[in-house]
């Protein structure tokens, strides 16, 4: 059987940049246009509305010249608007060669905003595609506000079918401006136009105003239409458009008669490229794309994916360039955690990995969050601290720091059971930590501290300010040097637990 292909068009560029505080600049047009094309493989590309700014006609020639050079240039598309020739002029100017023409859908639009007749609008606009024709671009038209047109005023938006489908143009262009159809809506309405009209080429172009986009665009593909405007993470004005990813991956899974050209494994970079330029932020639990989709928190989860795969379904993460992760936290179980120590190369026994596991679940029930990059260093945190019989306890300290004053600490510690508190300043909080750890020792313990000789901080590479980071402190005494580890969010903290560790040696 023969599938029926729908064409793919991205209008991240144009009404994706809609969204608000979004700006391209002309090189990052450029660089998403070439990825669109060439990586994600999309069929067309709308890149720009024209008239807009001086920017915007520069990006647009960058776009054609390098699409003209690479026999794209039929893919690269214009909202262009009924204006007595200046957008055609603009056009011309900018070396694009197909404008999607804005009209109105609608007949409410048509009174109230422009305030003419049907047969006055008919005539701007085919003034309009015969200009246009006639400097050799091509026309596809946009019925804007067609969806509220098919809902309250149908026979105007069949009279202006009923005239455009005499024109000179390509494609027709239903847009739910303002995202209020219904899927069932959305099949009834493209199903009577397909109908009508079983010859013409339709594009429907979803808004997600009711979260209904994905859906809708489905509908919209069962009742025949030849092709779907998309934007990159669901970019564009209000709640955004239909978002690319999932419409891909809905319709790679579910609609089988139909056949898309698009390479979904290109998904994951565009959709970071994107987020990066636009500075407009994936949310983490969106679908294919966000950061937290391909992630298995419960450890039920991971022992599951052990055993045949039991919590896998079709939206397999290497579809889209990306691979599966389990979390590390309170939930997360010792199945999670064997595998991230998998992917580390890491082996531990059975009795680390239960010790290794508390640990986590400590971290996770204080909301730490734990990164695999973090397991090397809570291993070694937890392994050595096993090695350590711990006779003193750094009980309770309270850590002051305030601006024109020296640092101070008050500390509670037990040794062999005994409770004993002192109070110190120094020039930083560790410092004064210390000083007061030693009016303890001078007063009540006859052995002496080892001379701090190195300090030295680390947290896992690509960490952020909450990570969680490692205190290594190299300690003299006498002849002898040795080394404790502490670990904790807090740079001071993760240095008093590597203290308490050597007061357990000494």
């Amino acid at each position: 059987m023969t599938k029926r292909k729908i064409e793919i068009m991205d209008t991240t560029l144009r009404d994706g940049e809609q969204t608000s505080g979004v700006s391209f600049s002309v090189s990052e047009k450029l660089t998403i246009a070439k990825l669109l094309l060439e990586e994600l493989k999309v069929d067309r590309l709308e890149i720009a509305s024209a008239r807009v700014s001086e920017g915007e006609l520069q990006a647009v020639k960058k776009i054609t010249a390098w699409a003209s050079e690479n026999n794209n240039i039929d893919k690269i598309e214009v909202l262009t608007f009924v204006d007595g020739g200046k957008s055609i002029d603009w056009m011309l100017d900018a070396g694009a060669k197909v404008q999607n023409l804005l009209t109105k859908g609608s007949l409410n639009h048509l009174t109230h905003q422009l305030k003419k007749t049907p047969t006055e609008h008919f005539a701007d606009i085919k003034a309009t595609i015969d200009l246009a024709a006639k400097n050799d671009i091509k026309t596809n038209v946009y019925l804007e506000d067609w969806s509220n047109g098919m809902r309250n005023s149908k026979a105007y938006v069949f009279e202006y079918l009923d005239f455009l489908v005499t024109q000179n143009i390509e494609r027709i262009l239903l847009p739910d401006t303002l995202g209020i159809l219904t899927p069932e809506e959305t099949f009834l309405y493209i199903d009577e136009v397909r109908t009508k009209y079983p010859e013409i080429h339709i594009d429907f172009h979803g808004h997600n105003d009711y979260d209904l986009g994905v859906a809708n665009v489905m509908e919209a593909v069962k009742a025949g239409a030849n092709g779907l405007h998309l934007t990159i993470n669901g970019m564009g004005e209000r709640a955004g458009n239909a978002p690319m990813a999932s419409v891909l991956a809905v319709i790679k899974d579910f609609l089988v008669d139909v056949n898309i050209t698009t390479n979904e494994k290109a998904l994951h970079k565009v959709s970071k490229l994107v987020e990066t330029f636009s500075g407009f932020r994936i949310p983490v639990n969106k679908p294919v794309v966000g950061a937290n989709v391909f992630t298995q928190t419960a450890g039920i989860h991971a022992d599951g994916d052990n055993k045949h795969n039991l919590y896998f379904n079709d939206l397999m993460p290497e579809r889209f360039g990306r691979k599966r992760k389990y979390a590390l936290g309170k939930t997360s179980g010792k199945a999670n955690i064997q595998k991230n120590l998998q992917d580390l190369g890491i082996s531990l026994n059975d009795d680390e990995l239960k010790k290794v596991t508390q640990r986590i679940i400590e971290l996770g029930d204080k909301k730490e969050v734990v990164s695999q990059d973090d397991l090397p260093y809570i291993i070694s945190d937890v392994l050595d601290s096993d090695t350590i019989e711990k006779r003193v306890v750094v009980e309770n300290y309270v850590l002051g720091h305030a601006k024109g004053m020296k640092p101070s600490t008050t500390l509670q510690l037990i040794v062999e059971g005994v409770l004993y508190e002192a109070h110190a300043q120094g020039d930083g909080q560790f410092d004064a930590f210390m000083n007061a750890l030693k009016k303890l020792y001078k007063t009540h313990s006859k052995k002496e501290l080892p001379a701090l000789i190195d300090y030295a901080v680390r947290i896992p590479p690509g960490s952020h300010s909450d990570a969680l980071c490692e205190t290594i402190i190299t300690w003299k005494r006498e002849k002898n040097e040795f080394i404790t580890r502490g670990l904790d969010s807090d740079q001071t903290v993760s240095a008093i637990k590597a203290t308490e560790k050597m007061l357990n040696i000494i």
